[in-house]
């Protein structure tokens, strides 16, 4: 009996429309980028030959038309979409102002939500930066820091979901009659807890442990940024405060912080920018359940799982409003820095 006739007729169909849609579908793509790289190497060449008057106003509008026109389609558009949904109901079927936000800030269920979230953008951000200066200071007095910092840098290159999945079974609980194979409860049975907990059931212990996650991948990016910062102080300064008896805790107290103290306040507000969207970790680990819910999570939820296109647009637009002070305040700080060097 030959193979091909072993074939059902129906399965060789089914492959042969299943290659033809690969091949449409590439053949469709394989379009699109050459002609938008048809089309970038028509305007160049047109503004590589304008002269005159022509000249600048063309070169301006080829390199910062695309830009414009991504950043409207990115992020104009959507954030003016998200604003005028967030003024209707649910189906976005009918005009309800500011209900949406009333809900926001008036149901107690989204109050907590709220809190919790304040609780990720105090902790976690002071906790990475504290750690993670901690760490430049020792890891720059060690041979072979290089190797250290590529170490400690490495949970960076990891993405929270990755990160989260490797913490979920760290704290992976188990009935007491079954072997714990979860790293903290193991720990926990060997310093003589025997019966340890369900540590993502307890609360509010596990919002903190969901704080770890966060914590363990920013402290590498907050540890290279400051020990950068902590070996451009000029050696002058640094010689003449010892000359004058620092050292310790009092040079670096009184000159190595206020001497890096833009760059501290920059990463800050760089993690606390990335804890507040922080969503990965809390989907993954507890889809929200168990008081571990937060405000982006929150805004995933309305949206995508309850379709409450109304609620989920105003968190999204309160989640907006609460970026955009940090964002600002670390522009203004990079602005400063600059201006001092």
């Amino acid at each position: 009996m030959s193979l091909s006739g072993s074939i059902p007729s129906g399965g060789t169909a089914l492959a042969a429309g299943a290659w033809g849609d690969a091949a449409v579908k590439f053949g469709n793509t394989f379009g699109a980028v050459a002609g938008f790289l048809g089309i970038l190497l028509l305007v160049f060449l047109a503004a590589g030959r304008a002269s005159g008057r022509l000249a600048r106003p063309l070169a301006v509008a080829v390199f910062l038309g695309p830009a414009v026109v991504l950043l409207l389609v990115g992020l104009v558009v959507p954030l003016v979409r998200t604003v005028y949904l967030s003024l209707y109901d649910d189906d976005s079927s009918r005009f309800v102002g500011g209900e949406n936000f009333g809900w926001a800030f008036g149901t107690d269920s989204v109050q907590k939500i709220l809190v919790t979230t304040l609780l990720w953008l105090v902790v976690a951000p002071l906790a990475a930066t504290g750690l993670g200066l901690v760490l430049a200071l020792l890891v720059d007095r060690m041979r072979g820091q290089a190797v250290y910092k590529s170490l400690i840098f490495m949970p960076m290159a990891i993405s929270l979901v990755g990160a989260s999945i490797i913490f979920k079974f760290v704290y992976e609980s188990r009935d007491s009659s079954q072997q714990q194979i979860g790293l903290l409860s193991r720990l926990a049975i060997a310093l003589g807890w025997e019966h340890p907990p369900n540590w993502m059931l307890s609360q509010p212990l596990n919002t903190f442990l969901l704080m770890a996650v966060m914590v363990w991948v920013q402290t590498g990016f907050a540890m290279v940024v400051l020990s950068a910062a902590i070996k451009a102080i000029p050696d002058e300064v640094t010689e003449a405060a010892r000359l004058d008896g620092a050292g310790g805790v009092r040079l670096f107290w009184y000159v190595t912080v206020p001497m890096i103290r833009t760059t501290v306040v920059v990463v800050l507000t760089t993690v606390m920018i990335t804890t507040l969207k922080a969503f990965d970790i809390v989907r993954t680990m507890t889809g929200g359940n168990f008081g571990t819910q937060v405000l982006a999570n929150e805004m995933y939820s309305q949206s995508f799982v309850q379709f409450n296109t109304g609620r989920g647009s105003a968190l999204a637009v309160i989640l907006f409003l609460a970026v955009l002070p940090l964002v600002a305040y670390n522009i203004v700080q990079l602005r400063k820095e600059r201006g001092v060097r």
